[in-house]
């Protein structure tokens, strides 16, 4: 039996079996490690060494996104959103040959990023995934609206994997946007529960909209915006640049205004479209530290 027919009740496609790993978090999560790795002062890893640590993120992210998918099968498939997952629709077995993998390609990412780089940023991978994987899905999602507040700090570590393989000894830039990266990630799930609210709420989910109500949590979400935008300004202070720092700007901009916008009108398509801008938000922000590391000649 091959590794894509494990507990499968029906053949998976390739498509099906690469989006039980959250893809898209991934790679989120993998350019997350770059910005810290780029926004660093001091001499860079070799080409080869970011390209592996940067495989291993991505991995580690998977496994987490996989887990999540794995231990939530049963909330999942209560969850019109989530319903046609294939662990929630029973296509593929939640068995403990799934989890087997799940761990292998974990221990598998630890490894690259410790010999790719050090240890210090394995140990961050590593964290950056327990995070998500444990505090957060196992433990929290299903108690307490703190759920994503905490799990936030999945993409905090993230960064500090990144940074800690040019310098174990954090500086301030990557600290600075490990913070916006733990700012970020409430608001941008927070915009997704409101979208989604009666499906959280059929199923007992206490995010944050659930609780205080859509409008006063539009009010923290455009606080956020408004506190990871300005801190994300700050690295500029110190060796960015003006590549850097106009995405950034425009970046944080647009987040702002769309998280006006939902304080406006907190409903569900004010509330989705906020979702999507914070991802462009974090998109424009992380291209543009890599951008100016690379352009400076960093990564040559």
């Amino acid at each position: 039996m091959s590794m894509l027919e494990i507990g499968a009740r029906s053949a998976l496609s390739p498509s099906e079996i690469l989006g039980i790993f959250k893809p898209r978090i991934a790679i989120s999560i993998m350019l997350s490690a770059l910005g810290g790795l780029a926004i660093t002062p001091g001499r860079l890893p070799a080409p080869i060494e970011v390209t592996v640590l940067a495989v291993a993120v991505f991995l580690a992210a998977g496994a987490a996104g996989g887990f999540n998918q794995w231990a939530e099968a049963d909330l999942d498939a209560r969850m019109e959103r989530t319903a046609g997952r294939p662990f929630a629709s029973g296509r593929a077995e939640r068995s403990m040959g799934w989890l087997a993998v799940i761990v292998a390609i974990l221990a598998l990412a630890f490894a690259m990023a410790w010999m790719a780089t050090n240890a210090w940023a394995a140990v961050y991978t590593l964290l950056g995934t327990l995070t998500y994987a444990v505090v957060y899905t196992l433990w929290l999602k299903q108690r307490t609206w703190m759920n994503i507040v905490v799990g936030g700090l999945a993409g905090s570590f993230a960064v500090l994997a990144g940074a800690a393989a040019v310098n174990a000894s954090l500086a301030p830039e990557p600290l600075l946007l490990a913070l916006v990266l733990f700012l970020w990630t409430p608001p941008h799930f927070w915009s997704l529960a409101i979208a989604a609210r009666k499906d959280y709420a059929a199923n007992g989910v206490p995010m944050l909209p659930l609780v205080i109500g859509n409008k006063p949590c539009a009010w923290i979400i455009l606080g956020h915006a408004f506190a990871l935008c300005g801190i994300s300004l700050l690295p500029a202070l110190y060796a960015s640049s003006v590549i850097y720092l106009v995405p950034a700007v425009i970046g944080g901009c647009l987040f702002v205004a769309t998280s006006v916008a939902l304080v406006v009108r907190p409903d569900a398509k004010h509330a989705i479209y906020n979702f999507l801008i914070s991802l462009l938000q974090l998109l424009l922000l992380l291209t543009g530290a890599i951008l100016d590391r690379w352009l400076s000649g960093g990564f040559t």
